[in-house]
């Protein structure tokens, strides 16, 4: 059975190729930003949230591909107090966001849904707790100069497999999920789809 994987995204994309899941890969047609606005308007948590914006990714691309598994993923992230913040859109946002995330704990929401034939037949969502240890203001702008513009392509401005982990002091999760992708559940619904040799 093919499976779709609703994004471009290059980290997600090596870690399905990494663990020898054959895979596609089609961009999402929904308008990510206009879906978040909808879910925020009902309320929803940071968790609950990722879900819908994965679930939205799976669909889109499920209305033309009916056949195969479409995998959507998302990425959320909150403060210890529900703050939630965007993916950064320049160096500078990210700067102050990453100021302002120093010395805190967050919380990263990594959810992933299936569809097939336009219907969303499974979801799972994986947390992990962040604590950054206190970071001045010139080692936020080393770190900025040393990974540059590729770090707005996340939502926490970091790459954990990178220089981003010196950032933290604490972390409280699994790697998998931290990078977008908690492969574990994911592998144990395709063995179990038969999408994948058991």
């Amino acid at each position: 059975m093919r499976l779709i994987l609703a994004s471009q995204s290059a980290g997600r994309r090596a870690l399905l190729a990494q663990a020898g899941i054959a895979h596609e890969a089609m961009s999402a047609a929904c308008d990510e930003e206009a879906e978040k606005a909808h879910l925020r308007a009902a309320h929803l948590d940071a968790a609950a949230l990722a879900i819908g914006l994965a679930e939205a990714k799976a669909l889109s691309v499920s209305m033309t591909q009916p056949d195969a598994l479409v995998l959507g993923c998302d990425q959320t992230l909150a403060l210890d107090d529900g703050t939630q913040f965007d993916k950064a859109p320049d160096m500078d946002a990210l700067a102050a966001q990453l100021a302002q995330l120093s010395g805190r704990t967050h919380v990263l929401h990594a959810a992933m849904a299936i569809a097939r034939k336009g219907e969303i037949i499974w979801r799972h969502v994986e947390p992990a707790h962040m604590t950054m240890r206190q970071l001045s203001a010139d080692f936020i702008q080393a770190y900025l100069e040393a990974e540059g513009p590729g770090l707005l392509s996340g939502v926490g401005g970091y790459r954990i497999e990178g220089r981003g982990i010196q950032l933290f002091e604490r972390i409280e999760g699994n790697h998998f999920a931290i990078i977008g992708l908690p492969l574990l559940p994911l592998l144990a619904y395709l063995r179990q789809a038969g999408a994948v040799a058991a």
